[in-house]
């Protein structure tokens, strides 16, 4: 709790190392580790990752171009960037230091966490579907050592294959009733999210009210839309992952029909910023009109985005102003706070204070934004 609110971080992170999670595998699958040593890497050292174990990279994008220069940098990898926080997070917060994570919790005054799993789950990019979906069951079991510690605080997402739409619902049946799965995670890659062929992952969810949540990617699959035709530029490719892809997500989920065939699913996007919402929620409705080529909806696409059925984490640097325009436009229900702890971009410990400074938000817009809004979104348990 901080000054009075309880607060749900609806972005943070956990990225188990491959020691880690590798140690929840079926003991059937344990002999196919083999084929993912190739994909083993030592973790660069940084803010995020403490220690010596490897993990998962799998068909990484490098953006070795600075913008201006004509050609890349063998030697720039793109991927250091700026710790923006007062303090690094206490160790193994994103391994299985549930304790520790818990103690960075209390000191920035978050009630409930939820996870959003990275590394290994870049193997929806490799073309044995069955390596993927043996890396779910071990994560989905590593969820439930890992946030069994503390029920009530750290939750997570089912993840759900695309391309092993049998094992995701076998997965979802499997831990829907669990205190940790609050929200199923799809892994949209190559499939398109509207595809009828995920029916059956969207059907699971609703039966458990598992909202379906997405968030991007920008150094691994699954890839964000155009990410080959960003000149080589992290700038550029920063700038454009995480929007885009949420973007293509919200389309293709409401234009595929997909909140009228379950009228009770909720769905929501994470870290891919929010002051874009009021724009599309326009050009989706000129282009549904325009050039259409969707299922025939029930109400105009905006709509859906004001239905009390989609939701999306703020980013902190968009700003109140922002913050202000959007909820005009989609009402005091849609936006939930966010950190993106422990990335280097959360501000630990000081990311709900920074949240706090916008003085404009009066106690009932800070409830909404700290707690109500991420508990309608997420399950309840």
């Amino acid at each position: 709790m901080k000054n009075g609110f309880k607060v749900f971080d609806s972005d943070t992170h956990v990225m188990p190392a491959a020691e880690v999670i590798e140690r929840h595998v079926d003991p059937a699958f344990r002999p196919r580790l083999a084929e993912l040593a190739q994909y083993r890497v030592p973790m660069r050292q940084s803010a995020e990752y403490q220690g010596s174990f490897h993990g998962y990279r799998i068909q990484p994008q490098f953006y070795r171009r600075v913008l201006g220069e004509a050609a890349p940098r063998p030697d720039h990898s793109g991927r250091d960037t700026v710790w923006m926080g007062q303090q690094l997070p206490r160790p193994g917060v994103q391994d299985d230091a549930a304790d520790n994570r818990i103690l960075d919790m209390d000191e920035e005054g978050t009630d409930v966490h939820f996870l959003v799993p990275g590394g290994w789950s870049s193997l929806v990019g490799v073309d044995d579907p069955s390596l993927e979906s043996g890396m779910i069951r071990a994560f989905h079991r590593h969820m439930d050592e890992f946030c069994g510690r503390y029920p009530a605080r750290l939750k997570g997402p089912i993840v759900a294959s695309t391309r092993d739409v049998t094992g995701a619902v076998a997965e979802i049946e499997k831990w829907g009733k669990s205190t940790w799965a609050v929200a199923v995670k799809p892994q949209v890659y190559k499939i398109p999210a509207d595809h009828p062929s995920l029916d059956p992952i969207w059907k699971a969810a609703a039966d458990h009210d598992l909202p379906i949540v997405h968030h991007s990617s920008t150094w691994n699959p699954p890839y964000y839309p155009g990410h080959d035709d960003m000149w080589d530029n992290i700038f550029l490719g920063r700038l454009a992952s995480h929007p885009w892809g949420a973007m293509r997500f919200v389309a293709a989920f409401i234009g595929g029909g997909i909140p009228d065939r379950y009228p009770n699913l909720r769905f929501g996007t994470l870290e891919c910023g929010f002051g874009w919402l009021p724009f599309w929620g326009r050009r989706m409705d000129e282009q549904y009109a325009y050039v259409g080529s969707t299922a025939q909806l029930k109400m105009k696409p905006s709509d859906y985005l004001k239905s009390g059925r989609y939701f999306c984490s703020i980013e902190r640097q968009e700003g109140e102003d922002m913050y202000r325009m959007v909820t005009e436009f989609l009402g005091p229900d849609v936006l939930m706070y966010a950190s993106d702890y422990p990335h280097s971009e959360c501000q630990f410990p000081r990311s709900i204070d920074n949240i706090l400074a916008w003085q404009s938000l009066g106690p009932a817009a800070r409830q909404k934004l700290f707690w109500d809004n991420a508990t309608h979104f997420f399950r309840a348990n």
